[in-house]
């Protein structure tokens, strides 16, 4: 076959089918699984960590874009698995059935060289054994009858018994009674239990989130309800801009939150619909007298997510109300801005009117000055010319000014008025 050159996710979109695989077992046999809240330099590190660790062993190591890591050592079993926000670490082994059920277990390695790569929010522990067994009716009695759910999966073959409390080692204690399930069967229904606890508990992380909202988010309704009630009061311009302002501040602090919590609240959603596949998947049927595991989980992990449903739809709403109000005092800003606007411009036209008028009187003014000292100087002409050759013939040099003024005041504003026409047209172009 000829070769192409592989997309950059090839090998992430098809490992990703076989991430998770089920694996066989045997009873009776112990699991340990421990998550870890990392970010992306906590996950790198720790990777570096259990490849370490794996080459101490003697064992090859996860490669660097590996997500999922199992090693074998002896009839036990470590896998990695590196999720979005965390890192999972599952160990299973062979375990004596008639050891006390808060013994730990031999061999695990989450002892003082294990290196724990962020905060730990999963523990847990589940047992598996053969129903009806001494050491599993021993481990059956041991939990706390208030909050026991049972159930049947599949047609009966195995019986899930947990009361989702934490041992003195601060582990969730699930035990699994096998019936005659395959060895495939019975790694399936222990793989999706893990997962169960895993995003149940994840899942969860929404509720505290929503509780760290809460006050803030109610603290921005009480302050809104008092600017609406100000905003019915104020008047001027001054006053609406410092409501806008007080505003504005608060929108930002609700984005804020918004955005802080919208990761978290999406990530509980999706969380919360994989625990309920798992639930689904497990087929888990009733026993007299107890919970399921559904039932339990839906009596305590739905009103969670419900309130944190709440909050997202408290924020939104808020977010409306801040961006209403907040147009209603812009537009109240904008009037009084125009309303300021328009004074201004009445204004500036009554300066425009005086000045018109100003003008109209230095023009008829300048339009006299002018004509007096041109005929003032035809006055000079009229008499040296009386004086002159031709003076016999002439009017005296009086009435000779006297006629030049109508003339002079007719062509002084005709030539006054042109310039100012020529004015107007020339400022009326620019």
């Amino acid at each position: 076959m000829p070769s192409f050159a592989p997309h950059p996710a090839r090998d992430l979109v098809l490992g990703e089918v076989h991430a998770r695989p089920f694996h066989p077992l045997k009873t009776p046999r112990v699991f340990l699984r421990y998550g870890f809240q990392v970010d992306d330099t906590a996950a790198e590190a720790d990777r570096d960590w259990f490849s370490g660790h794996c080459r101490a062993a003697g064992l090859a190591g996860p490669e660097p874009a590996s997500r999922h890591h199992m090693v074998e050592i002896g009839d036990t079993v470590l896998r990695r698995e590196r999720h979005g926000e965390f890192v999972t670490y599952t160990w299973d082994g062979p375990m004596d059935p008639v050891s006390a059920p808060d013994v730990p277990p031999a061999g695990h390695p989450f002892g003082t060289s294990f290196r724990a790569p962020g905060p730990l929010l999963v523990a847990m522990r589940c047992d598996v054994l053969p129903a009806g067994s001494e050491g599993y009716e021993t481990r059956f009695s041991g939990f706390d009858q208030t909050s026991l759910s049972v159930a049947e999966a599949g047609n009966g073959e195995a019986t899930i018994a947990t009361d989702f409390r934490q041992d003195r080692d601060g582990l969730t204690r699930i035990l699994v009674g096998a019936r005659g399930q395959s060895e495939v069967q019975a790694g399936a229904l222990v793989q999706r239990l893990l997962e169960l606890e895993t995003y149940r508990s994840f899942a969860m992380l929404g509720l505290a989130e929503a509780h760290r909202q809460s006050g803030s988010v109610a603290g921005i309704e009480r302050k809104l309800l008092a600017l609406t009630e100000r905003m019915r009061q104020s008047e001027g311009l001054d006053a609406n801009r410092g409501l806008l302002s007080e505003l504005t501040r608060l929108a930002a602090d609700l984005e804020a939150g918004a955005a802080a919590s919208a990761y978290r609240f999406g990530a509980s959603r999706a969380y919360y619909q994989i625990v309920r596949q798992r639930l689904e998947a497990i087929g888990e049927s009733p026993r007299e007298g107890h919970f399921t595991l559904a039932q339990f989980l839906s009596r305590r992990l739905a009103p969670a997510m419900r309130t944190c449903e709440t909050l997202e739809e408290r924020q939104a709403n808020l977010s409306r109300k801040l961006a209403r109000a907040a147009t209603l005092l812009r537009t109240r800003v904008d009037v009084e801005l125009q309303e300021q606007a328009r004074g201004q411009l009445e204004a500036m036209n009554r300066r425009a009117r005086l000045q018109l008028r100003l003008q109209q009187t230095v023009e008829g003014l300048s339009v006299a000055a002018i004509s007096y000292y041109v005929v003032g100087l035809f006055g000079y002409l009229a008499k040296g010319a009386k004086k002159g050759p031709l003076g016999v013939f002439l009017p005296s040099a009086e009435t000779l000014t006297g006629l030049a003024v109508p003339a002079a005041l007719a062509i002084v504003f005709l030539t006054v008025r042109r310039i100012r026409r020529h004015h107007d047209d020339g400022h009326g172009e620019g």
